[in-house]
């Protein structure tokens, strides 16, 4: 099933990402973790991609286990960063191959390595040449792109970032994800300005469970994030106690998406970092919000 139905669909529904495996070693542990988390019937599940390629061959297979033993419809991320056009087209005929309708096309993260390189003889420079890939491919495939609420990194301002941001919708994507937020307000404005901006397709808020206090430098780092101050007293009183921050992050969590859904959100997709517990904890507070 394509995402753009699902969302089309009008009834809440919770989404939730997984990454696949670094190394052969890992691989059995955290496909079943990924198949946990598949037992909730959420509305889809993502699968991420490896930085440059780094895990490529083990999203598919992460991907297409979970569709067709669970029957979840999965989203496969697919990233073009350094990548030549001829692997990232075996890369298409792979996904269509494996039978997966929905791909999230992203640049990805430049490695480290290749930062000081000189990019002008890349073949995909940012997202949208991958969306353009994608679309040219022929391939019946429902094509999802991100998006940032407080802005991308690499923009000047808002202004500039949803200029580029209808060019990659008008390329071809089916709908947008949002990077992760911890203040609903933000995604709120955002939403508001894009529509204004013309870009009329879904766009899901990403959410993101900060279940224990070394999460959030890396979260912030990641994402560039505001923390507000409701979170912060969060955690400042609970950081210290796996446990209580562990139930505190749930519970906030939970809070940004009941707010969401009242707002006229019908799915939000949950950065669930491969743990099942957490999506579980998630799924029972919204059991009958979301009528399990």
């Amino acid at each position: 099933m394509k995402i753009s139905d699902i969302l089309a669909d009008g009834r809440l529904s919770l989404s939730f990402e997984v990454f696949p495996p670094k190394t052969d070693a890992s691989f059995d542990s955290i496909r079943s973790a990924t198949e946990e988390i598949a037992t909730l019937s959420p509305s889809f599940m993502s699968v991420t991609y490896g930085a440059g390629g780094g895990t490529s061959r083990y999203t598919l297979d992460i991907a297409k286990n979970i569709k067709e033993s669970y029957g979840v419809p999965t989203l496969a991320h697919l990233t073009c960063v350094s990548s030549s056009k001829a692997t990232v087209r075996e890369r298409i005929n792979d996904i269509i191959s494996s039978g997966i309708e929905n791909v999230m096309a992203l640049r990805g993260d430049i490695p480290t390595e290749m930062m000081d390189t000189d990019r002008s003889g890349w073949d995909y420079t940012h997202a949208i040449d991958l969306v353009r890939e994608l679309r040219e491919s022929g391939a019946d495939l429902c094509i999802g792109a991100a998006c940032y609420p407080e802005i991308h990194p690499e923009s000047c301002d808002q202004s500039e970032d949803l200029f580029y941001l209808k060019e990659k919708v008008d390329a071809g994507c089916d709908f947008l994800t949002t990077q992760m937020f911890f203040d609903n307000n933000l995604f709120y404005n955002f939403l508001y300005k894009a529509r204004e901006r013309g870009i009329t397709v879904p766009i899901m808020p990403g959410v993101m469970p900060i279940t224990n206090a070394n999460q959030i430098e890396r979260a912030i780092k990641l994402s560039g994030s505001f923390i507000p101050q409701r979170f912060k007293s969060l955690v400042d009183r609970f950081g210290s106690s796996p446990d209580a921050m562990k139930q505190a992050g749930i519970a906030y969590a939970t809070d940004q998406i009941i707010d969401l859904f009242a707002n006229g959100i019908t799915n939000v997709h949950v950065y669930s970092m491969n743990k099942p517990d957490v999506a579980r904890a998630i799924c029972n507070n919204l059991s009958a919000i979301i009528g399990r």
